[in-house]
């Protein structure tokens, strides 16, 4: 604590500039202390807004850096695997954005390199929807309130690809989001937040309904990452899971999680950001949050936290990391292979 810890910034996007560089900016002792963007231009409009003191467009500057102990890596997928082993083995603590990588063999590899530094911090940007349910959720389980799980149904559509003139992003592109697909892996961490385990076994079917699409530059690319997809998978005690996200629904948008057991029934509306309870197939009862139990982002003082005071990173650790990216990569060899049943 006798100087600042210095934290440099790799890909300042939105949810960077929106919560991370004001996140850190908050905290006592924490320096924002350089920034990389793919422009000097855009790095110097995050640098004044924040009063950065150095801006690069080469994020070898930042990782060799001397004078930084900790990167935030806010870039796409394509870059989280090379960035993370790059700095870990440069002596800093890593907090990455979501979507771990791009397939299940980067995240191995940046889960085996942490692992070669215990001490060091390597921590996930969790998925943020469900935190201020999560407590709740969890002790109504652990309470046995639901009774035995039967069924985790996941459902979220929306309507951003369903028409063909609408351009592909990054999420489209399979060389910057590698095989994540829509949602997938976000809806699949909190399942696993409450639940403390995953699907088994697990068969996907999906559609790509815009074969080729134009990018911002104008260039017509051959889609690869489906627009809609829908998982069908088995719990080791019996428990079914089925999702289905689509991007292409021109009803009105879906967005919920549903626990069913064999007592009672949970809803997470994130929607309506309910949290619903139905007993012995009663009526609906909208469940209060107590504010003791009700959780909120703090992504980054928990990572600065775990530096400081070697907390253990829970939200979200590299195994974490590593479980939903190993779904995520089932579904699609899945539905690439039509539909086989695979195990996770």
């Amino acid at each position: 604590m006798s100087r600042p810890l210095r934290i440099g910034f790799i890909g300042a996007g939105a949810n960077t500039r929106s919560k991370h560089l004001p996140g850190f900016k908050e905290i006592p002792g924490v320096a924002l202390a350089a920034v990389c963007n793919r422009s000097n231009e855009s790095g110097q409009k995050v640098a004044h807004e924040f009063e950065i003191p150095v801006v690069t467009t080469d994020w070898r500057d930042i990782i060799e850096s001397p004078l930084i102990d900790a990167v935030c890596i806010g870039t796409w997928p394509n870059l989280h695997a090379e960035l993370t082993i790059a700095a870990l083995r440069a002596g800093k603590h890593v907090l990455t954005e979501a979507r771990m990588a791009r397939n299940l063999a980067e995240a191995e590899i940046m889960h085996a390199e942490a692992q070669r530094h215990p001490q060091l911090v390597a921590q996930i940007v969790p998925a943020p929807m469900s935190l201020a349910f999560d407590a709740t959720i969890i002790q109504l389980i652990n309470q046995g309130v639901l009774g035995t799980l039967r069924e985790v149904l996941v459902t979220c559509t929306n309507s951003t690809q369903a028409e063909s003139a609408v351009i592909s992003g990054w999420r489209q592109d399979s060389e910057l989001s590698g095989k994540n697909t829509l949602a997938l892996g976000i809806y699949y961490e909190m399942t696993l937040r409450w639940l403390g385990r995953g699907v088994s076994t697990l068969t996907a079917e999906a559609a790509i309904f815009t074969p080729h699409r134009k990018n911002a530059q104008g260039e017509v690319s051959k889609m690869t990452i489906p627009e809609s997809i829908t998982v069908l998978g088995r719990y080791a005690d019996a428990a079914r899971f089925l999702a289905h996200f689509s991007s292409v629904e021109l009803t009105p948008p879906r967005n919920e999680i549903r626990l069913n057991g064999s007592r009672a029934g949970l809803r997470l509306d994130f929607i309506a950001n309910q949290l619903w309870l139905s007993e012995a197939a009663g009526p609906e009862r909208l469940i209060e949050i107590l504010p003791e139990q009700r959780g909120a982002w703090r992504v980054e003082v928990d990572f600065i936290a775990s530096i400081r005071d070697g907390r253990p990173v829970t939200l979200t650790d590299f195994p974490t990391g590593v479980n939903y990216m190993r779904f995520t990569e089932a579904v699609w060899d899945s539905w690439n292979t039509q539909g086989r049943w695979l195990k996770v």
